[in-house]
C-alpha cells in the first residue's frame, strides 16, 4: 500500500509499518536477513563487491552509498573516508538524505542506529530502499507498488491449477506460484505438469535453482524456512517476487513488437503516397512559373496613359486571381515535404530526396525568379505611368508659374523709373529706401520662380514634350524681362542712397550725441549718489579703502570734463550744419531728451560735492585709528594672560600627579601656588577695563588676538576652581590618612600605582584602568564583584575613579587581603545590602 503525506511517500503505511518497539519474529528476521542480503548483493556485484553481514557491513555508510548509486544510476555526495564515528554517521546521513530526496519518508530511522549496527533499523532501511527502487515503479492496469505486483502475479498465474495468489506469504508456501511464473515466461525451463502441490520442498527448490541458473535471480529464500514457517515473511517474499517481475519485464516489450511492425508498414505506405503527391505538385507549380515569367519580362512601352492603365489592370488581375492559388499550392507543397521528412525521421527512415530539379530549394529558386520578374514588371509599369503623368503635370505647372510671374511684373518698370526721392525728407528717404529694400527682397524671392520656370521648360524638352516650341518662346520672354527689372532696380537703389547721405550725416550726429550724453549723464548721476551716500565702516582698512576709492574718483574728473566738452562739441557741429545747408529740422534730438544745459548743471553739482566727501572721510579715518589702538591694547594683554592661564592649568595638573614629600608639604606648596595666582588678579581687572572701552566704542571683532574677554573669564574661574579642588583633595587625603592610620609610604605607593594606571594623566582612572590596577595589586575579581566595588567607589555611576576615591578604597583593605572573597567581605559591612551573598560563594 502506498500513501502520500506532506509531499513524502510513506510505504505500507497501514499494515506494513515497521514496529520498532517490538521484536521481530525470529523466523521472519532470519528470512529477511537472507533475502535482503541476497538482494543487496545482486546489485553490489555490479560494482565488484558484496556484503556478508547486513547490519555490520553498512555501518560505515560506504557500501550503503555504493548500493544507492548502483540501483539509482545517480552519483551521491563524496563519502568520508575516515574511521571515526562522526565520519560513519556523515556517510549514513548522506545515504538517508538521498533516500529522502526521492520522496521517501523515513520513519524513526536515524544514522546513529545504523552506525551502531541495530539490526531492526538496518532491515527496515533496506526494506524502504527495496520498496522505493524495486517495487514502487511497478504498474499494472492503473495499480502500482504492492497492489500492482500482486495483480501481475495473479494475471500471470491465472491459467495454472492449484495456484491462487492472494497475498505475499501463505500463497507461496507450496512453491507452485514461483514455478508458474517461470513456466509462464520460460516454459522450456520447468515441466509444470510433473509438479505436485503436496511436495512444496521440491517445488520451491526447483524454482529457486532454475531462477538462479537461468534467470540470473539470486537465491534469496530457503525452502526449509518457508515450509517450516506458518506465515512466511511478507517482505522477503515481495522482494524475491519483484526480482521475477523485473526479469520478465523485457518479455512484455517483445509482445508489442509485432504491432509496431504493422504500424511501420502503414506509415511506409502513407509516406509513399506523400512522395507521389509532392512530385506532382512540384511539377505543376514549376510549369506554371515557366509560363508566367516571360509575360512578366515583357517591357514594351505604350504611348498613351489609357494603354498603360490597361496593362496595370491586367497585372492586378494576376496578383488578385492567378497568383494566390499558386501561393497556396507552394505552401501546401512545403507542408507536405516537412511532414514527410518528420515522419521518416520518427520512423528512423532515410530522408526523402525529390527528383532532380524538384527539390524545395529548386522550387524556392524558381519562385524567387518569379517574384523578381514580378517586382521588375511592377516597377516598370509604375515608372511608365509616372512618366506620362509627370509630362502632363509639368506642362500644367509651367503654364501656372508663367502666368503668376507675368502678373507680378505688371507695372514694376513704371515704379522703378519714378524720381520722387529728389524732394523727400530724411524720414521719407528712409521710407522709400525701406520700400525699395522690400521690393529687392521680393525680387530676390521671385528669382526661384524664374529658375523653376526655366528648369520645367528644360525638363519638358528632355522628355520630348510635344509643345516644346511654344514653351521655349514664352520662357525666353520671361528671362529677358527679368534681366531688365534687375538693371532698373540697381539704378534706383543708387539714387536713393546718394540722396540719403546728406540728411543721414545730421542724423548720425544726433545719434552720436545721444550715445555719449546718456552714459555721461548716468555717470554724473551715479557720482552724485555716491558722493552723498552715508558710509558705515568698522575697521581702519575699510575707511582706507573708501578713501582710496574716492581719490581714484577724483583722478577721473579731468577726463570726465574732456568728455563733457566733446559732447557739447557734437551739439555745436549739428548747429553749424543746419545753418550752413539750411536744413529743415523739426523738433529736438529724436534719440534723447538730454540737452547741453542739463549736462552743464549736473557737472557743477558734482564739483560741489567732492570737497564735502573729502571732509567726511577724514573724520571717519581718525575714529577708526582710535578703534584700532583699543584693539591692539586689549590684544597685547589678552595674548599674555590667555597662555599664562593655560600654563598654570597644565602645571596644576602635573602637580596633582607628580606630588612628592609629605601631604603637609604638598599642601603648603599648593597654598603658596594659589597665592601667586590670586596676586595676578589686578591684570585681569585691567583687561576688563580695556574690554569696557572696546564695547563703548562698538568694536565687535579683534583680529590681533584669538582670546575674548569671555574666554579669559572662563579660564580664570577654571584656574581658581582647579587649584582650590587640588588643595581640597590634599586636605581630604590628610584626613583619610589620620583617620585610617595610613603611612606616608603607603600613600606614596597608592600615588605611584594610581599614576601608573592613569594613562591619560588626567588625575582620574576609568573603570578598565581601575580594574587593571586592582589585578596588578593581586586582586582577582570577577565581573560581578568588580561591578559591586565600582558602585561603591563610583557612587555617581560615571565610570571614573578619582585619586581620593582610590585612597578611600585602599584604606578599607588590610595588608594581607589578596582574594576576591576578602575584598567583598571587607566591603560587605560598608555596602550593606548592595553586596549579595552570592559573592561569598566564589572561591
Amino acid at each position: 500500500m502506498e500513501q502520500e503525506c506532506d509531499g513524502d511517500i510513506v510505504y505500507m503505511q497501514q499494515e506494513d509499518d515497521w514496529d520498532r518497539d517490538l521484536l521481530l519474529d525470529p523466523a521472519w528476521e532470519k528470512q529477511q536477513r537472507k533475502t535482503f542480503t541476497a538482494w543487496c548483493n545482486s546489485h553490489l556485484r555490479k560494482a565488484g563487491t558484496q556484503i556478508e553481514n547486513i547490519e555490520e557491513d553498512f555501518r560505515d555508510g560506504l557500501k550503503l552509498m555504493l548500493l544507492l548509486e548502483v540501483i539509482s544510476g545517480e552519483r551521491l555526495a563524496k563519502p568520508e573516508r575516515g574511521k571515526m564515528r562522526v565520519h560513519k554517521i556523515s556517510n549514513v546521513n548522506k545515504a538517508l538524505d538521498f533516500i529522502a530526496s526521492k520522496g521517501v519518508k523515513l520513519v524513526s530511522i536515524g544514522a546513529e542506529e545504523i552506525v551502531d549496527g541495530n539490526a531492526k533499523m538496518t532491515l527496515g532501511m533496506i526494506w524502504t530502499i527495496i520498496l522505493r527502487f524495486a517495487i514502487q515503479d511497478i504498474s499494472v492496469e492503473e495499480t502500482s507498488a504492492k497492489e500492482g505486483l500482486l495483480l501481475w502475479c495473479q494475471r500471470k498465474t491465472a491459467p495454472y491449477k492449484n495456484v491462487n495468489i492472494q497475498n505475499f506469504h501463505i500463497s507461496w508456501k507450496d512453491g507452485l506460484g514461483f514455478c508458474a511464473l517461470i513456466h509462464r515466461h520460460r516454459p522450456e525451463l520447468i515441466d509444470y505438469g510433473k509438479l505436485r502441490k503436496d511436495d512444496p520442498m521440491t517445488n520451491l527448490n526447483t524454482a529457486f535453482d532454475v531462477a538462479e541458473k537461468y534467470l540470473d535471480i539470486p537465491k534469496m529464500l530457503d525452502a526449509e524456512d518457508i515450509v517450516g514457517t506458518a506465515r512466511p515473511d511478507e517482505k522477503a517474499i515481495m522482494t524475491y517476487v519483484s526480482s521475477f517481475y523485473h526479469a520478465f519485464s523485457g518479455a512484455q516489450k517483445a509482445e508489442t513488437a509485432a504491432n509496431r511492425i504493422c504500424k511501420v508498414l502503414a506509415v511506409n505506405q502513407e509516406n509513399e503516397q506523400l512522395m507521389e503527391d509532392y512530385e506532382k505538385l512540384a511539377s505543376d507549380l514549376l510549369e506554371w512559373i515557366r509560363r508566367t515569367i516571360p509575360w512578366l519580362e515583357n517591357r514594351l512601352p505604350e504611348n498613351t496613359m489609357q494603354a498603360m492603365q490597361q496593362k496595370l489592370e491586367d497585372f492586378r488581375d494576376y496578383r488578385r486571381l492567378h497568383k494566390p492559388p499558386k501561393v497556396q499550392e507552394k505552401c501546401q507543397l512545403e507542408i507536405n515535404f516537412n511532414t514527410l521528412q518528420t515522419k521518416l525521421r520518427l520512423s528512423n527512415r532515410p530522408a526523402f530526396m525529390p527528383s532532380e530539379g524538384r527539390m524545395v530549394s529548386d522550387i524556392n529558386n524558381a519562385w524567387g525568379n518569379l517574384e523578381g520578374a514580378e517586382k521588375g514588371y511592377e516597377e516598370w509599369l509604375l515608372n511608365e505611368i509616372r512618366r506620362l503623368e509627370r509630362l502632363d503635370h509639368l506642362a500644367e505647372k509651367f503654364r501656372q508659374k508663367a502666368a503668376i510671374h507675368e502678373a507680378w511684373t505688371d507695372g514694376k518698370e513704371e515704379m522703378l523709373q519714378k524720381r520722387d526721392y529728389e524732394t523727400a525728407s530724411l524720414s521719407e528717404i528712409k521710407a522709400l529706401l525701406k520700400k525699395h529694400e522690400a521690393f529687392e527682397s521680393d525680387l530676390a524671392a521671385h528669382q526661384d520662380r524664374v529658375e523653376q520656370i526655366a528648369a520645367i521648360a528644360q525638363e519638358l524638352n528632355e522628355l520630348d514634350y510635344y509643345d516644346s516650341p511654344s514653351v521655349n518662346a514664352r520662357c525666353q520672354q520671361i528671362c529677358d524681362q527679368w534681366d531688365a527689372l534687375g538693371a532698373m532696380t540697381q539704378k534706383r537703389s543708387e539714387a536713393l542712397q546718394k540722396t540719403e547721405k546728406l540728411l543721414e550725416t545730421i542724423d548720425q550726429l544726433y545719434l552720436e550725441f545721444a550715445k555719449r550724453a546718456a552714459p555721461f549723464n548716468n555717470w554724473m548721476e551715479g557720482a552724485m549718489e555716491d558722493l552723498q551716500d552715508t558710509f558705515i565702516v568698522h575697521t581702519i582698512e575699510e575707511i582706507q579703502g573708501l578713501s582710496t576709492a574716492h581719490e581714484q574718483f577724483k583722478a577721473t574728473l579731468p577726463e570726465a570734463d574732456k568728455e563733457r566738452q566733446a559732447i557739447l562739441g557734437i551739439h555745436n557741429e549739428i548747429a553749424k550744419i543746419v545753418q550752413t545747408y539750411h536744413v529743415n529740422i523739426a523738433g529736438t534730438n529724436p534719440y534723447t531728451t538730454i540737452n547741453p544745459q542739463e549736462v552743464n548743471a549736473k557737472w557743477d553739482k558734482v564739483r560741489q560735492l567732492v570737497p564735502q566727501r573729502d571732509q567726511a572721510l577724514i573724520e571717519e579715518h581718525a575714529r577708526q585709528q582710535n578703534n584700532e589702538r583699543l584693539r591692539k591694547q586689549f590684544a597685547n594683554q589678552a595674548n599674555v594672560i590667555g597662555p599664562w592661564i593655560q600654563t598654570k592649568m597644565e602645571e596644576i595638573g602635573r602637580i596633582s600627579i607628580e606630588m612628592h614629600g609629605t601631604l603637609e608639604d604638598q599642601l603648603t606648596h599648593l597654598r603658596q601656588y594659589e597665592k601667586s595666582i590670586v596676586n595676578y588678579k589686578p591684570k585681569i581687572d585691567q583687561l576688563e577695563g580695556d574690554h569696557q572701552l572696546i564695547q563703548e566704542a562698538l568694536i565687535f571683532d579683534n583680529k590681533h588676538t584669538k582670546y575674548t574677554m569671555e574666554h579669559i573669564r572662563v579660564g580664570w574661574e577654571q584656574l581658581l576652581t582647579t587649584i582650590a579642588r587640588t588643595i581640597n583633595e590634599i586636605e581630604n587625603q590628610i584626613l583619610t590618612r589620620d583617620a585610617k592610620g595610613i603611612s606616608q609610604e603607603q600613600l606614596n605607593e597608592f600615588r605611584a600605582s594610581f599614576n601608573h594606571f592613569d594613562r591619560k594623566r588626567t588625575g582620574i582612572m576609568d573603570a578598565e584602568d581601575f580594574k587593571t590596577c586592582l589585578i596588578s595589586m593581586g586582586y582577582n575579581l570577577g565581573e560581578n564583584e568588580f561591578s559591586r566595588i565600582m558602585s561603591i567607589v563610583d557612587p555617581n555611576r560615571m565610570g571614573l575613579v578619582t585619586f581620593q576615591a582610590f585612597i578611600d578604597f585602599m584604606s578599607r583593605e588590610t595588608a594581607d587581603t589578596d582574594t576576591a572573597d576578602q575584598v567583598v567581605a571587607s566591603f560587605k559591612v560598608l555596602a550593606g545590602d548592595k553586596v549579595r551573598d552570592k559573592y561569598s560563594q566564589r572561591k
